[in-house]
């Protein structure tokens, strides 16, 4: 190939490889005067510092040899003084560059395939981000494509202007795809990498499933009706919650179809993996009892500040409300993000009992009363002493066989428990060297006190450098599980809200915040909730 080669062939080539790769013109034409420009220093010399044009309408290529200006040139091949660079140029100045034309060369074998190499690269970096910039606001789409290869297990997919790739993690279990064969999957990352933009495509994701049913149940597409969550187990069986913004609709019947045309599209298309469509609901327990479909619930217990619920389902449910191998209950879970327990009647009715002669005991010993009288208030719903303590003597005076004076004596004796246990706290409490300062927190007492001590918390300071997960605890969900932590007041009646308010007392007496900076976080605060709004 020559300089002086057919200027209408170049730009032809120039046309077919920006057609084939779907790249602009502009971007091959600058790829061929790199190749030139390399090819060209090859010949000249590698230090020159030669530019390659190419006119875009005629084909014709100029080479030049740019020479900086400098005030004394060291090297004649990159430099040009000053007073030689007036002489072609009056108005150069130092640092211009001046263009010194070169004659039109003839490519050797070698030169020819370097350039080949440096147009090659260039076409396929402008391929690549070609590809990065179609695809990068397609994440959360449906694709369709055909298998070109399977490399260990992961599904190399074409899909016309671009490559993608499904890992074997994303394919549904058991399903196999061979060379040609057509394959649909959701877009959930597009990253650009060092090899070229990497296109992830899923089989598995929830959403997946969501897009299929928005292309197929059109009150979904158009917003009447609306998916709140999805829980899958792929290729075995599915659960998704659905709610419909106009009454007139019913959700689950619009996704179901006539005759269950629109599910069982989906459920072909995911290689029959079953699906349960839930009408989703505000209230957790109405909810939970949902998607605990097809087993029949009798009770639920929440408990709100865990996300826990527990489940009390007949005897012969139980196996249904779990499901093989847990699968019922567990994706249950992950669609309603509670924890779920699940019992029987009867080992429900064996728990009551344990509880109530707990608390029959404890208000035998605590206030030196006969076996009746804990269980009559143990049955009246008292679970503490101190709620016999605090609480309105009309309570304890209207539950029947009891009089005022018996209520009052009951409720003297447990003052007198508490007063007694809270002597022996605060004893304990100096034994461990907790500080008194500690005891002018509102809501601490002796017990909290003592908890804190055996911790090592035994200063305002200590204390102020404490969290609220500390205090009351937290749970952490991994791989579909929860755990739950015990913090050092969980044995305590004593809320996240109130654990925060005694560590903001606690960093207000040791002087870590003001109440400046309390009232600018409030405003702070309701300017962010302002703003969410």
């Amino acid at each position: 190939m020559a300089v002086s080669a057919n200027r209408l062939e170049l730009l032809q080539i120039a046309d077919a490889v920006a057609r084939e790769k779907v790249i602009d013109r502009e971007i091959v034409l600058a790829a061929m005067a790199d190749a030139i420009q390399k090819a060209a220093r090859s010949r000249y010399g590698t230090e020159s510092n030669i530019r390659a044009d190419i006119n875009p309408k005629t084909g014709e290529i100029r080479l030049q040899r740019l020479l900086e200006v400098v005030e004394k040139a060291e090297d004649y091949s990159t430099q040009i003084p000053l007073e030689l660079a007036r002489d072609r140029n009056p108005d150069a100045a130092l640092g211009d560059f001046i263009a010194d034309p070169l004659p039109p060369m003839d490519f050797g074998r070698i030169a020819a395939q370097s350039a080949k190499q440096v147009i090659v690269q260039k076409v396929r970096e402008a391929e690549r981000d070609r590809q990065f910039d179609e695809f990068k606001d397609r994440t959360g789409e449906i694709v369709n494509g055909t298998v070109k290869r399977v490399e260990y297990g992961n599904v190399i997919v074409d899909l016309g202007r671009g490559e993608g790739i499904i890992r074997r993690d994303e394919m549904i279990p058991r399903e196999n795809v061979r060379y040609g064969d057509r394959v649909r999957a959701y877009v959930y990352d597009v990253r650009r990498e060092q090899r070229g933009p990497q296109i992830f495509l899923s089989r598995t994701h929830p959403q997946f499933m969501v897009k299929l049913f928005t292309m197929e149940v059109p009150e979904i597409y158009d917003g009447i009706i609306q998916v709140k969550s999805v829980a899958r187990d792929p290729g075995s069986r599915a659960k998704i919650a659905v709610i419909s913004n106009d009454s007139s609709i019913d959700p689950v019947g619009a996704c179901v179809g006539m005759r269950g045309s629109r599910v069982q599209a989906v459920v072909g298309e995911l290689q029959g993996e079953k699906i349960d469509i839930i009408p989703w609901s505000q209230d957790p327990a109405t909810f939970v009892v949902n998607a605990l479909q097809p087993a029949e619930v009798a009770k639920v217990v929440l408990d709100e500040d865990a996300e826990r619920i527990e489940v009390v389902v007949p005897d012969e449910q139980l196996s249904l409300a779990i499901g093989r191998r847990g699968q019922n209950v567990r994706l249950a879970s992950q669609l309603t993000g509670w924890d779920i327990d699940i019992m029987t009647e009867a080992e429900e009715s064996e728990r009551r009992q344990k509880e109530f002669n707990e608390r029959t005991n404890l208000f035998m010993d605590s206030l030196d009363v006969d076996e009746m009288v804990g269980q009559v208030l143990a049955s009246e719903g008292f679970a503490a002493v101190e709620e016999l303590a605090y609480v309105d003597l009309d309570e304890i005076s209207s539950i029947d066989g009891f009089d005022e004076e018996t209520a009052q004596e009951i409720q003297q004796r447990a003052r007198e428990f508490l007063e007694r246990l809270e002597a022996e706290m605060d004893e304990k409490r100096k034994a461990l060297g907790v500080e008194d300062e500690l005891r002018e927190i509102n809501g601490m007492t002796a017990q909290m006190m003592v908890a804190l001590g055996e911790d090592g918390i035994k200063t305002i300071e200590d204390f102020a450098g404490c969290a609220a997960d500390d205090l009351v605890g937290w749970t952490e969900r991994k791989n579909g599980e929860t755990k739950k932590f015990e913090g050092l007041f969980s044995k305590f009646d004593v809320s996240r809200v109130e654990a925060e308010q005694m560590i903001v007392q606690a960093r207000l007496s040791a002087g870590w915040i003001t109440q400046e900076d309390l009232a600018k976080g409030t405003e702070e605060e309701v300017t962010e909730a302002e703003q969410e709004a």
